[in-house]
């Protein structure tokens, strides 16, 4: 489905194990493994919790031979001993780039309505987090937030005050031009002149 997604990209991890090592407990059928380990190569997973997840696939195992691997090579070894064995390699500096402009906007339909849009200017490749900081500090009465952390990275839990709740089933979700974005606020990095959206919804 979709080109070789299973769900979404975040999901992908713990699909492909299932699917690599429980094949002899379903009915034969038609899948493009191909397909969808193409789709995890070609995306750049920068979340601690996601790389974890994708990993034991891409070398044919999964969480279930977590258990049998052994750590005998480093047994007796301090961990910068352990970290002498990995070298890290030299990246080239980067040239500097011109900063770019972010259209931000936060909407609220459900209750109370309210509807706030600005233009920021962030750094190129700045993520969605950076985006909605540099908004706040410019204009905090309106577009103050709160994050929680979590082991996919920073969740936004509330913008101008209104919080998502678990009973109403309400959340913050975000948009690229009224596409759901795929990531988070944490990884997501908006092009020149985007528009991004935080709509308060419902699931």
């Amino acid at each position: 489905r979709h080109n070789g997604m299973i769900g979404n990209i975040y999901s992908m991890g713990l699909a492909l194990q299932a699917l690599e090592t429980s094949s002899e407990f379903y009915a034969p059928r038609k899948w493009d493994r191909a397909q969808a380990f193409g789709v995890v190569y070609n995306h750049d997973y920068q979340q601690p919790m996601a790389i974890a997840q994708v990993l034991p696939p891409l070398v044919g195992k999964s969480y279930l031979n977590a258990g049998r691997w052994g750590c005998a090579a480093t047994n007796g070894m301090s961990p910068s001993q352990q970290l002498l064995l990995s070298p890290v390699p030299t990246l080239p500096l980067s040239p500097p780039t011109a900063p770019i402009m972010v259209q931000f906007s936060i909407t609220n339909t459900l209750k109370n309505y309210f509807h706030y849009s600005t233009s920021v200017c962030v750094p190129d490749k700045s993520t969605l987090l950076h985006v909605m900081k540099v908004a706040r500090n410019e204009k905090p009465d309106i577009f103050r937030f709160k994050t929680k952390t979590t082991s996919w990275g920073p969740f936004v839990t509330s913008i101008h005050g209104l919080a998502g709740n678990e009973n109403e089933r309400t959340y913050w979700q975000f948009f690229s031009c009224w596409s759901p974005l795929q990531k988070g606020v944490g990884t997501y990095k908006p092009k020149n002149w985007e528009h991004i959206q935080a709509v308060f919804s419902t699931y």
